[in-house]
């Protein structure tokens, strides 16, 4: 069993539209895949069309006795399951607090899940947190989406930084979410970070009013818009995604970034 997590400290990145399809792709091609819904907001378990509510809610959920299949639900889709968020997540850093072990609680509920998934993927709330250091504990691979802007490259540095510090044998990967190649600011970011950055992926997702409609559709975008250039993206960058294997695996060497064609036809 995989563990990803879509994660970032700046909000509106794409981190639910990048956990969401992501998850869908890796159910379609065959693998057993858990999404996790750890935002408080329940984006992800909105645009599933399931119920956010966990029972006991974020309580139970990190207490002693809390196991994870207690409210996992299904969805749609062959192969795709949802934990969902519960609204009472907004309290889960005190819950963890009390917790016996208060970094490691997350990839102990998660160890059960190892025979039952081939994947699992983690949509996180933007912040800083004991929830976070869970996170980067129970994930193999985690996944920043980031606009080509000063401030969202900023909070990147941030990031690195944190992770250094509280989970160093994990590799951060990042790659370019929300791409306007009609912008000068932003073709020059993503070609000047992706020369001296050498965790950036070379896929890019482009600026996409199908991707926004997630919200109304209230499904992911292969469903209502396969053929779509954000939906090539998605593939491409689930391509790069699917060949990395566990923390105790060899990563598989970095590539230079290459401007995706999805981007190039949003800029026509």
């Amino acid at each position: 069993m995989r563990v990803i997590a879509s994660y970032s400290i700046k909000g509106g990145v794409g981190k639910t539209s990048t956990a969401v399809n992501l998850a869908h792709r890796a159910a379609v091609e065959g693998s057993r895949t858990l999404l996790w819904d750890v935002d408080p907001q329940g984006a992800a378990s909105y645009l599933l069309r399931v119920k956010a509510k966990v029972r006991g809610g974020g309580a139970q959920l990190v207490g002693r006795r809390g196991m994870l299949d207690e409210s996992i639900k299904g969805t749609d889709f062959d192969n795709l399951d949802l934990m969902p968020a519960d609204f009472s997540y907004r309290r889960l850093d005190l819950e963890l607090g009390v917790a016996t072990s208060p970094t490691r609680r997350f990839s102990e509920l998660l160890a059960p899940m190892a025979d039952a998934y081939d994947e699992v993927v983690i949509d996180c709330p933007p912040s800083i947190s004991l929830l976070s250091e869970n996170v980067l504990q129970a994930a193999d691979l985690v996944l920043v989406p980031m606009i080509p802007n000063p401030l969202s490259v900023r909070t990147f540095d941030r990031l690195t930084r944190f992770v250094r510090r509280s989970a160093p044998q994990l590799e951060l990967w990042s790659f370019f979410s929300m791409v306007d190649g009609r912008k000068r600011l932003h073709r020059d970011i993503v070609e000047q970070l992706s020369a001296k950055w050498p965790g950036i992926l070379h896929t890019s997702i482009p600026a996409a009013a199908d991707v926004e409609r997630m919200t109304v559709m209230r499904a992911p975008l292969a469903v209502y818009a396969p053929r779509c250039p954000a939906m090539a993206a998605f593939d491409s960058l689930w391509t790069e995604v699917a060949s990395a294997g566990t923390r105790h695996d060899t990563a598989p060497a970095r590539r230079p970034w290459v401007s995706h064609a999805a981007t190039t036809r949003s800029a026509k």
